[in-house]
């Protein structure tokens, strides 16, 4: 990782956002718009005319470990489940997998292919990273992708292509997480499925202080 380098994009100061947390417009993006937006706080969003647009919101949607809830009857089907859990073995499938995924109140997936594109060269960089679960069959069935970088994670996107694949896949990322040293991860925007597990919102301050408190990558600017 020593010899990666990247080349620094200015974006706007975060108070700039409007109210619907829209802070830039991009025509591109890559990975040194990546390596610039997440050290920042700020996340991407392709709108329906593939313009990219980026996102520092007033508030922020996080998953503080602690407070990680989990309904008893989600507990016992886990634990009957014939599920496995794997980390950073399948990356492009799991994220062409959430850009297939339906969501409520969208016809279409924000997940073009020029984004999927940076973030597979952001996975070689070794900072995307997806958490997988597969079936009995050895089939992949469930997972999310994100951003982790020192400290801090960014959790992207979630598919779920059997009953409760995605619940097992985010249980077991936290349990990963939390062994590797993380207390924390970022959701991003509110879910009712997110809620449920205990996510809550903080103000920008609060993440910012957070962001610089965990986030660490290791690289150099060109």
């Amino acid at each position: 990782m020593e010899n990666v380098s990247f080349r620094k994009i200015k974006f706007p100061p975060l108070e700039e956002a409007n109210e619907d947390g829209i802070l830039a417009v991009s025509r591109e993006i890559n990975t040194d718009f990546l390596f610039s937006a997440y050290a920042e706080g700020i996340f991407p969003w392709p709108s329906e005319e593939e313009y990219v647009l980026w996102f520092a919101p007033p508030d922020r949607t996080v998953l503080d470990f602690h407070n990680l809830k989990i309904s008893e009857r989600t507990k016992r089907y886990l634990k009957k489940a014939d599920f496995k859990f794997q980390v950073n073995m399948n990356f492009r499938d799991v994220i062409k997998a959430c850009s297939e995924s339906p969501r409520k109140f969208q016809s279409g997936t924000w997940i073009t292919k020029k984004l999927m594109s940076a973030y597979i060269d952001f996975n070689r960089l070794g900072f995307a990273w997806s958490f997988e679960t597969l079936n009995s069959k050895n089939e992949l069935v469930g997972g999310l992708y994100g951003v982790l970088a020192g400290k801090y994670f960014s959790g992207e996107s979630m598919f779920c292509r059997e009953d409760n694949a995605s619940k097992f896949a985010l249980i077991n990322t936290v349990n990963y997480l939390k062994e590797h040293g993380l207390t924390w991860m970022d959701v991003q925007a509110e879910t009712p499925l997110l809620k449920r597990f205990g996510a809550a919102n903080i103000s920008r301050e609060e993440f910012t202080a957070r962001l610089k408190r965990d986030l660490s990558f290791t690289l150099k600017e060109r």
